[in-house]
């Protein structure tokens, strides 16, 4: 999707209507701020207001997404563009945030022996050598805990019995046994549980 041109298009349509920005970040509910960004394309309109603004405008969530109205004639090839569109940007996103996972991994295990080496090397009381070995631990789990939610929610696990690909619950993914990002689960298609291997795509 192009902000920007989304986002010219937003201005269009509020002109069109005579409104001004502020007029309608109140109908919106919303400050002209808000607006102002959308129409610049420095961000993109909350899912939760696309329904609200396209109202106002008199615009459909298709015609807003691609920037432009949509006659019907190419509505389906439209639509379908955009699902193409929001698929390859949602698999990409997806790429980064697995690669977001193993930084949070290898830097909150760092963190751990950072801490383990300063309490084991360090002349200290033994109260601060306790403290420091315990935050050291506490801040890899938290660490080691949002990896494994990032792992969770970016892209899917394909099972290995019937080829079912969806998104776990934290805690199979939390209890299961991997290898890597391989997990043993059982999956909620078939109800057999198998060795589930992490994918991007669901195509």
């Amino acid at each position: 999707m192009n902000q920007e041109k989304i986002g010219k298009f937003i201005a269009g349509c509020r002109r069109a209507k005579g409104l001004t920005q502020m007029q309608l970040a109140e109908k919106l509910g919303i400050t002209d701020r808000a607006v102002s960004k959308w129409e610049t394309g420095r961000a993109m309109p909350d899912v939760s207001l696309m329904l609200s603004l396209c109202a106002e405008l008199e615009i459909s969530v298709n015609d807003l997404l691609h920037g432009e109205e949509i006659e019907m004639k190419n509505y389906k090839e439209k639509s379908e563009e955009l699902l193409l569109e929001m698929a390859k940007q949602k698999e990409e996103s997806d790429k980064r945030l697995l690669r977001l996972e193993v930084l949070i991994g290898v830097l909150s295990v760092i963190i751990l022996l950072s801490f383990d080496f300063v309490a084991a090397y360090v002349t200290m009381p033994d109260w601060l050598r306790v403290v420091i070995i315990v935050a050291g631990f506490a801040i890899c789990v938290v660490g080691v805990c949002y990896a494994l939610k990032i792992e969770q929610t970016a892209g899917y696990y394909e099972c290995a019995e019937c080829g079912h690909k969806y998104v776990p619950t934290f805690k199979s993914v939390l209890w299961a046994m991997h290898m890597g990002r391989t997990r043993y689960m059982k999956c909620p298609h078939c109800g057999k549980k198998s060795w589930n291997k992490k994918v991007i795509s669901k195509d």
